[in-house]
């Protein structure tokens, strides 16, 4: 063995994170640092490292490495040696710091993985809609790896803001792969066919439907499709009335049996992210709407000759079978949870005729507690005058002939032309610490208003960027597909128009922001609705000028903040600065969360109330709650929504369908659900309701609650501990 053989033998061999082992190379670590920092220059427009910095670092890191003496080191102990000396390089180079953001692992310690691997421990109940299954396992630790890698590669101003909670960036583990959420255009699939993959090479395509079972199990396999490129919800709108074509000739017996086989189809299929079902909704109404009537259908792969409004008994046919479907329950006798039911209210459809199948929707709801109502009636939804819809939890979103100018082209469907609303990111904003930063001063709450937006739209402007690369490298392909025209055999139109979403800014906890900033909550005081209204129109008129200054399509309203209520309180009661604010207004069991927060844990038993809603467990009647909410609801983008919490083991239909037409027609309240708990036994399988201990059938324990987690149904099971509190919290109306 000659000298450099010798030399070579005793240095340590590295087992590299690809999986081989290999003789030690200085260069390695060069080459790295070379090839790595040019990162910088596109995230942070910072200069990569130059050769010679590299060299410097690598030499240093040697000299460590062969003071150890060690026959093998491994990959993560080099890379975690050039990390600490690019650390404190940094003191001198701030640069440094950022090349150590890029230059780090990601990935969850080995007792954290092991904890997700039995079900406990990181976001184990941040989404009520994980099941208890291998697939959330794993879905979870690459949300960890995601979600570390996303911040890492964020400008550290917005990535100390979203861990501080000032705000709170939704789907972090998404943030670099794809848009949140989207509502589809099912003419476009009942025309080009379905092609999954969006490319074509990968699976199977299928030509447009032509019969009425294919058609409904393509519903299913595009929102199954969808969910590969999207974060959030995936959903219809007029769902019954582009379907209704294919039911032409069908008994009742038949349309009830697909309605069925749809229910089954989107409530088995675990093939959402994680293993999850899909978190799927339809709009549905019990008819056709004006909007629609002289429009020509899409079946089969053609446009017309027939219209939509020559197809409105069998609209009104599916909707009877939906709803009977729906009262029925599955094989237990419990409710479908999805597709969420929006039912759209308009003043078509508010006509004696209708009567009887509103009643059918009201008999599902006093059993369940289903159903969600958007309401086109108010003047400010605009109603006649576009398409609208609303999408994932609660969030709405609008075309009109007014903001788009192909409007008529899509309502036809010329040139294969349609509506893709929905959304490309959503932020929100933590409202009671700006009222702690601002303490009691009008101005600098809606300064500080300011600055939080001025930061989502920072995050949006990272998220466009990452879209932009993700769409070049052509990693969204059912989005933008582009299938051949079965008519001229030419690339058909993508299957979305990216330029029609918006980047969404929500509000989380108006409630305790009022509370702090005039000493009365919602219900309370006047003082306190006409600072929150006063902050929202602020918003709104600096929304104006960011999207006019940055080019952006923004959309200010409450997000669901199934998390984010609880994470925003945790946050604020963890941070010296605002932790006796926070102690004072924090909703839940304060103490009991002081007491588990002080022993590590996070998920504790506190929450914000969501968007612009009352603390639920004021003690208002349902008129009050009514009329002090709806206040809100013309000076959103959409999002909001009214909850009715009923406290009726068995309600009376036709008494909640007054209510309904009592809300549509006398209050601004866009959107609204009428929530029942329920209780299931996972011995006999029966349902009832309330929430019981032990089964009142047959008096097991082994029992599971339902109720609404923010806006889906779901087991109590699977809720975050805040969410939980809040179950408890609810003030309930009797009807």
């Amino acid at each position: 063995m000659d000298k450099a053989e010798t030399i070579q033998e005793s240095r340590p061999k590295v087992r590299r994170s690809d999986g081989f082992i290999v003789p030690w190379n200085r260069k390695a670590i060069v080459k790295q640092l070379l090839v790595e920092t040019k990162l910088a220059k596109d995230f942070y427009k910072v200069r990569p490292i130059s050769e010679e910095e590299a060299e410097e670092i690598a030499v240093n890191v040697e000299k460590k490495i062969f003071d150890l003496k060690l026959k093998f080191v491994s990959g993560p102990l080099v890379r975690e040696l050039v990390n600490n000396i690019l650390l404190d390089k940094s003191k001198e180079k701030p640069e440094y710091a950022l090349y150590r953001n890029i230059l780090t692992r990601v990935g969850a310690p080995v007792y954290d993985a092991y904890l997700m691997d039995i079900g406990r421990g990181y976001k184990a109940t941040e989404n009520a809609n994980l099941q208890p299954n291998p697939e959330t396992a794993h879905k979870r630790k690459a949300d960890w790896v995601s979600g570390e890698e996303y911040l890492l590669l964020m400008p550290p101003k917005i990535a100390d803001a979203h861990l501080g909670g000032d705000l709170h960036i939704h789907d972090l583990e998404y943030f670099g792969t794809r848009p949140f959420c989207q509502d589809w255009d099912l003419r476009y699939f009942f025309y080009y066919g379905l092609m999954p993959d969006g490319i074509g090479t990968r699976t199977s395509i299928a030509g447009p439907a032509k019969h009425p079972e294919v058609a409904i199990l393509h519903t299913a396999k595009i929102l199954a499709s969808a969910q590969t490129n999207f974060a959030g919800g995936e959903g219809f709108y007029n769902f019954l009335v582009f379907l209704a074509p294919y039911m032409r000739g069908l008994n009742y017996e038949k349309v009830r049996q697909l309605m069925q086989m749809m229910f089954f189809e989107y409530t088995q299929a675990y093939v959402a992210r994680g293993g999850q079902l899909v978190f799927s909704n339809i709009q549905i109404q019990p008819g056709v709407p004006e909007l629609w009537r002289k429009v020509p259908i899409v079946m089969h792969g053609r446009v017309g000759p027939d219209l939509y409004g020559e197809y409105e008994d069998e609209v009104r046919l599916m909707f009877r079978a939906l709803y009977d479907v729906a009262y029925q329950g599955d094989y237990w006798g419990k409710p479908f949870n999805f597709p969420k039911l929006e039912n759209s209210i308009s003043p078509e459809f508010f006509k004696p005729e209708y009567d009887e199948f509103w009643l059918d929707v009201h008999k599902v709801v006093a059993k369940f507690g289903i159903p969600y109502f958007d309401n086109l009636m108010p003047a400010y939804r605009g109603y006649g005058k576009g398409v609208s819809c609303y999408q994932c939890c609660a969030y709405c979103f609008v075309e009109t002939p007014e903001d788009s100018s192909d409007f008529e082209d899509k309502l036809y469907f010329n040139n294969g032309k349609h509506f893709t609303m929905g959304s490309w990111q959503v932020v929100s904003l933590n409202l009671p610490r700006m009222a702690y930063r601002a303490n009691g001063d009008d101005e600098k709450l809606f300064e500080e208003g300011r600055r939080l937006m001025d930061l989502a739209v920072e995050v949006f402007k990272a998220k466009k960027k990452w879209m932009n690369l993700v769409m070049k490298h052509n990693r969204i392909p059912f989005a933008t597909q582009r299938p051949l025209d079965p008519k001229t055999g030419e690339k058909g139109t993508p299957a979305v128009d990216f330029s029609e979403l918006a980047f969404t800014i929500g509000l989380v906890g108006g409630n305790e922001m009022a509370q702090w900033h005039t000493g009365y909550q919602l219900h309370e005081s006047p003082e306190a609705v006409k600072i929150l209204v006063k902050l929202i129109l602020e918003m709104q008129n600096y929304k104006k000028v960011l999207e006019e200054k940055n080019g952006l399509k923004l959309a200010l309203a409450r997000t669901p903040a199934e998390s984010t209520a609880q994470r925003f309180a945790i946050a604020d009661l963890l941070t010296n600065g605002y932790r006796d604010q926070a102690e004072k207004l924090v909703k839940g069991d304060v103490g009991k969360a002081r007491s588990l927060l002080a022993d590590g844990a996070r998920d504790v038993p506190v929450y914000y109330s969501n968007g612009t809603h009352l603390y639920v467990g004021a003690k208002v009647s349902l008129p009050e709650r009514m009329d002090i909410e709806q206040k809100f609801f013309p000076l959103l983008n959409g999002g909001n929504m009214f909850h009715v919490w009923l406290g009726d083991a068995s309600p009376d239909p036709e008494a909640l369908y007054k209510l309904t037409k009592r809300i549509a027609t006398q209050t601004n309240v866009g959107y609204y659900a009428y929530t029942k708990d329920l209780t299931i036994c996972n011995n006999c399988g029966k349902v009832t309701s309330p929430i019981y201990e032990q089964c009142p059938h047959c008096g097991s324990s082994q029992v599971e609650w339902w109720s609404r987690v923010t806006g889906y149904y779901q087991a109590v099971s699977g809720w975050n501990e805040g969410k939980k509190k809040e179950l408890m919290d609810r003030y309930r109306t009797k009807m």
